[in-house]
C-alpha cells in the first residue's frame, strides 16, 4: 500500500509542478510518519524516501534510536521550549518556531553543541484559533527580533491551512504565505534570506505546489489513516 500511495503522490507532485512551470527538483516531499511504526518508515525508505517529519520530540528520539541510516528528520509539530534539548543532532530543520522564548532556547541548545539549525517561522495565515503560529502582521517583526541568533538559519515560513474538502479554497492562504515570504525578503534583514515554504498536506499539497511550496508534508496520503491509540506503544 505504501509503495502504491507513494507512486500516486509522486505522480501528483510531478503534474502540479508541470502546471506551475516548476522543476520537480524544487519540491521536497516530507513523509509525515507521526504515530506510524518503524516498519512503515522502512517500507517508505525502500521506495527511496529519505525525508521524514514528526510532530513529537519523543517519537523522533525513539525512531532515530532504531533507525540509524542517514535520513533527514524534520520537527514539524508544535515544539515546547523544554523539549528542544533533545533535538541537536537529531533533526535538520524545525518548522514550527513562533515565539521568542522558543527561538532563544533553540539558540541556547544548539550553541551548546556548536551546531546551527535551519528553522521556519510558523504563520497562522488563516487566523484559526485552534492553531499555533504568528499572525501575518507579526511575522516580519518577529523575524527581525530573532535574526541576530547566530545558531538559527531562518530559511522561510510554514503554515497549516484549514482542513477542507475543497483544496482550492486553501489557495488564498498558500498565496498569502508566498507573498509574505517575498515581502520579508524585500526588507533585507541582515542574515535572513528566505528560500523555503513548507505548506500543503495530504488534502491540498498540489495546490500548495502551484503556489510555490518547496516542502509538502504528506502523511495519510502515504501511510494511511492514523491509529492514535496504537501510537502510544510505538518504539
Amino acid at each position: 500500500m505504501i509503495r502504491q500511495n507513494l507512486e500516486t503522490v509522486e505522480e501528483n507532485i510531478q503534474k502540479a509542478c508541470e502546471r506551475a512551470g516548476r522543476n520537480r527538483e524544487d519540491v521536497t516531499l516530507i513523509a509525515v510518519s507521526k504515530t506510524k511504526p518503524v516498519s512503515d518508515i522502512r517500507q517508505a525508505m525502500e521506495c527511496g524516501i529519505t525525508v521524514f517529519g514528526e510532530n513529537k520530540v519523543q517519537e523522533i528520539r525513539d525512531k532515530t534510536e532504531e533507525i540509524t541510516e542517514p535520513l533527514s528528520w524534520h520537527m514539524i509539530g508544535h515544539l515546547q521550549a523544554n523539549k528542544v534539548k533533545y533535538l541537536p543532532g537529531k533533526v535538520c530543520m524545525i518548522h514550527s518556531v513562533d515565539n521568542v522564548k522558543l527561538a532563544e532556547e533553540i539558540e541556547k541548545q544548539f550553541a551548546r553543541h556548536d551546531m546551527k539549525i535551519d528553522v521556519l517561522i510558523e504563520v497562522n495565515v488563516a487566523g484559526e484559533e485552534s492553531k499555533f503560529g504568528l499572525s501575518p502582521k507579526e511575522a516580519s517583526d518577529f523575524v527581525k527580533e530573532i535574526a541576530p541568533l547566530s545558531h538559527l538559519n531562518i530559511r522561510g515560513l510554514m503554515t497549516i491551512a484549514p482542513y477542507t474538502d475543497n483544496a482550492e479554497s486553501n489557495r488564498v492562504y498558500f498565496k498569502a504565505l508566498r507573498e509574505l515570504k517575498e515581502s520579508i525578503n524585500g526588507m533585507n534583514i541582515p542574515g535572513v534570506r528566505m528560500d523555503t515554504l513548507s505548506m500543503g498536506m495530504t488534502g491540498d499539497y498540489e495546490i500548495a505546489i502551484e503556489e510555490g511550496a518547496t516542502f509538502v508534508r504528506v502523511g495519510t496520503g502515504i501511510f494511511g489513516e492514523r491509529n492514535y491509540a496504537a501510537a502510544q506503544n510505538i518504539k
